[in-house]
């Protein structure tokens, strides 16, 4: 699979779908081993037309990458609507990730999960995993 990282203005351009399927059948490439890399950025500044460009390179083949997930500073709720295969967390949260002690995973539901986000150097966790919700107990 080959990474290409698109700004903004690719899917901005109400012509590049159409420029892109004219590349792959000019030069013979299979959409499938194509994976367009998008900033969070540039996807919360126009969300509905990176979900139609997703949509229609998706349907083609093309794979996404949502890049620097983490550094935007909007709700992620977004990202139930955003098709994308998947998130490359923003570097400021993995640099020094081995000694900064202020890493929290949450819905560590089961302990392959906890295993994973130990051996990755997550500090804390918290889910199912772990233990259960329980009413406080009064004195």
């Amino acid at each position: 699979m080959y990474s290409i990282n698109l700004s903004g203005f690719s899917f901005n351009d109400d012509d590049m779908v159409a420029h892109i399927e004219r590349q792959f059948a000019l030069h013979a490439v299979d959409p499938a081993t194509i994976c367009f890399e998008i900033t969070e950025t540039a996807v919360i500044a126009n969300l509905a037309k990176a979900q139609r460009f997703i949509a229609a390179l998706r349907a083609l083949g093309c794979r996404f990458s949502l890049d620097d997930f983490g550094s935007g500073l909007s709700s992620f709720a977004y990202l139930r609507s955003l098709h994308v295969d998947y998130l490359k967390i923003d570097g400021v949260f993995v640099r020094d990730i081995a000694v900064n002690s202020i890493t929290v995973a949450e819905c560590v539901e089961d302990q392959a999960t906890l295993d994973t986000v130990r051996a990755i150097g997550v500090d804390y966790a918290q889910g199912y995993a772990l233990g259960k919700p329980r009413p406080l107990l009064h004195a």
